[in-house]
């Protein structure tokens, strides 16, 4: 299958080479030619099959040059470091009210689910396309990209990794995860900023032919382990089937019946792979794209333009502290009719006036497929608590987030089919704010925080997070956003 750039720039004969570069060098997303089908018969099939089964028969769909019983052993190997080898149980909480956590990977978050098998997929990829040179992993992260894409590459041969991240944009135990990374190859840098900022200095280094000849001078090349590159998404296209799928085995839903999916949103890639999903043949409904404070989305979802010309709010689901989504590039290329020139001109107005405007079909062509709503600070901290009265269920802030949304998308839309609301990260990666939603008294020591929300909901705490008490800080540079550069020129000495 070939892959095309959103910018019209670059064309690649087959997904291990979009893969292999991550980006492409116009600035555009690689997107594939046309969407793979897989019919309700093929989904009947999924439901007999284990995680990893159902992950490699829909990646596959795509990567259709990667051997498939290899990709197979790379699916049950990633996702045999997932607790019960489920990389996304589903838990019901009440009659048509489902939550699919995404958390019980290495990292305690949902970008596990992909980079834990990026590492494959990327070295397999370079192999295929021929890329001889060491590849160097240029990363930003709002914080829970960063330490997935560590641990998944750490000691990668031929490989090295650097990640940047908000100095002041991230939780103590997000950043905790990732100063104590181990591994010889790594780089952990804190920029002055926010994720924003971090993004846009990484996209233009990998736009820069200049820089990216003075790496191929020191035989290195770059890629990606942000959901800009495909290698990162199609692994999340893979959990809305095995959702859909156990929904089917439960007898909750019958095969064909569509499903309504919410997510916590900030880049975009989460939602979007569910709208992958949806063309594939999933039988979704709407996809509800559930915002914090930091509510461009939703109004661009509300009037169809885009506008990041706005106040930038530090909240308490940082993961969701973005104002500009890079993925939403690829839903806006789809609407446009795969018009490469015009999204090429939407972006450059995007950077040059901070803002862009769809059609009125295309906006219409938006509504049916979404419908978008935000949360407000205060009211993310008391729907943790309602959640924990009413379910005995803990949610993190992000995954708090939309669970009002889905809340306020079901009283305004009246829709009676299923949710499935995607929880993306762990309490305990947030134990401050989450412990602050259920008890007076929250102490500023994360560790402290953890503790008293064991003592308080018996929800066991993670060993990862338990594991971090002891660990050594490793990593504690912060740079202006304006020696990226040099830094990354610096680490491949």
């Amino acid at each position: 299958m070939k892959f095309i750039s959103t910018r019209g720039g670059l064309q690649v004969d087959c997904a291990s080479k979009a893969i292999a570069k991550g980006l492409s060098d116009d600035g555009g997303l690689f997107v594939p030619e046309k969407f793979p089908l897989v019919s309700l018969d093929d989904i009947s099939q999924l439901c007999s099959k284990d995680y990893a089964e159902r992950a490699c028969f829909v990646i596959h769909k795509f990567l259709e040059e990667y051997d498939y019983n290899d990709l197979l052993s790379a699916c049950k190997n990633s996702y045999s470091k997932f607790e019960d080898c489920d990389a996304a149980p589903l838990v019901k909480l009440d009659d048509k009210l489902f939550i699919m956590e995404l958390f019980h990977g290495p990292t305690l978050a949902f970008k596990d689910v992909a980079l834990t098998l990026l590492p494959y997929l990327l070295r397999k990829g370079c192999d295929y396309s021929g890329v001889q040179q060491d590849v160097l992993i240029l990363t930003a992260t709002s914080g829970d990209t960063g330490k997935a894409a560590l641990e998944g590459f750490k000691d990668a041969e031929g490989i090295k990794i650097i990640v940047f991240y908000p100095s002041e944009g991230v939780s103590d135990m997000q950043k905790l995860q990732m100063c104590t990374q181990e591994g010889g190859n790594v780089n952990v840098v804190a920029i002055k900023g926010n994720f924003d900022d971090c993004q846009t200095a990484v996209k233009n280094i990998f736009t820069s032919q200049e820089i990216r000849e003075k790496l191929l001078e020191k035989n290195v090349v770059l890629s990606s382990a942000n959901s800009m590159n495909f290698g990162r998404l199609v692994p999340q296209v893979s959990y809305y089937f095995s959702a859909y799928a156990d929904l089917v085995n439960s007898n909750e839903i019958k095969l064909g019946d569509k499903v309504n999916f919410v997510v916590p949103t900030g880049n975009f890639g989460n939602i979007l792979a569910g709208y992958y999903a949806k063309q594939m043949g999933l039988p979704i409904d709407k996809l509800v794209c559930a915002s914090n404070s930091n509510n461009v989305l939703t109004e661009f979802f509300a009037n169809g333009t885009y506008d990041t010309n706005r106040e930038f709010f530090k909240t308490i689901s940082p993961s969701m502290d973005i104002l500009i989504s890079s993925n939403l590039e690829r839903l806006i290329f789809e609407l446009s009719g795969r018009d490469a020139e015009l999204t090429k001109t939407r972006m450059q107005e995007l950077k040059e006036v901070n803002k862009y405007t769809i059609s009125d079909s295309e906006f219409n062509q938006l509504k049916k497929e979404f419908f978008a709503d935000y949360t407000e600070e205060e009211d993310c901290l008391e729907t943790i608590d309602e959640v924990f009265e009413e379910y005995g269920y803990l949610l993190d802030t992000h995954t708090s987030v939309a669970f009002n949304t889905a809340k306020n998308f079901v009283e305004y839309t009246k829709n009676d089919k299923a949710v499935v609301i995607l929880s993306t990260a762990s309490p305990y990666k947030f134990a401050h704010d989450v412990l602050s939603a259920i008890y007076e008294k929250a102490p500023k020591d994360a560790f402290k925080c953890a503790d008293k929300l064991f003592e308080l909901t018996a929800t066991p705490i993670p060993e990862q997070i338990l594991e971090l008490k002891n660990k050594e800080r490793r990593f504690n540079k912060i740079i202006d956003k304006t020696e990226t550069l040099e830094e990354v020129l610096n680490f491949v000495k």
